[in-house]
């Protein structure tokens, strides 16, 4: 939900992209919702309307497959989302990038589709790796898969981003006091001369 907060709030003004979390992908080459399905735990996919779904189902969706996953891996998941979902999304949806982390021992790693296969996305000096799709780095920060942006600003949530200009209003009105309080105090000074 944060990541998913997180990208709703810098992309308030876009509406070109869908982005979910814990939303079943169906791939049905039959157009089947009882055949090949999967549950992802957060994706996008640009180029698209972002009205609200419950399912993403490929074939009502011009054949659009997500064009980032990441996953969240556990002890029941890990081995899955390494492995079967890893080979799931490089040969049959094609997705351009793949991301895991893995909250318990903050495991991350980043794959981009080269040539039909996924390459390791390098760390850069913070830790953290780039992502062309959303052009946006994925780092952890206090134990949290976050976003941050090209200049490795962390991408606020909503509440971070009004706590921030809250503090900002509160020191501007701190100084406007301050200022006001001077310019009596050199008015009062001015009047005694």
């Amino acid at each position: 939900m944060l990541l998913l907060n997180c990208l709703d709030w810098i992309g308030k003004d876009r509406n070109d992209y869908f982005a979910g979390r814990s939303v079943t992908v169906y791939y049905s080459p039959n157009r089947r919702k009882s055949e090949y399905f999967r549950g992802l735990d957060f994706f996008v996919v640009r180029h698209t309307q972002p009205h609200p779904r419950r399912s993403w189902m490929i074939w009502e969706e011009d054949g659009r497959y997500p064009d980032l996953i990441i996953e969240l891996l556990s002890d029941s998941t890990a081995d899955v989302d390494r492995n079967f979902k890893k080979r799931l999304y490089a040969e049959t949806f094609r997705t351009p990038e793949y991301f895991w982390f893995d909250p318990d021992s903050r495991e991350f790693q980043g794959f981009a589709l080269v040539r039909g296969t996924y390459q390791p996305v390098e760390v850069n000096a913070e830790g953290r790796r780039w992502s062309e799709q959303l052009q946006l780095y994925l780092g952890v920060q206090n134990k949290q898969l976050r976003f941050f942006d090209s200049e490795g600003v962390l991408v606020p949530t909503p509440k971070e981003a009004a706590t921030a200009t809250e503090e900002a209003l509160t020191s501007t009105e701190q100084a406007l006091v301050s200022e006001q309080s001077r310019a009596e105090k050199l008015a009062e000074k001015l009047r005694e001369l």
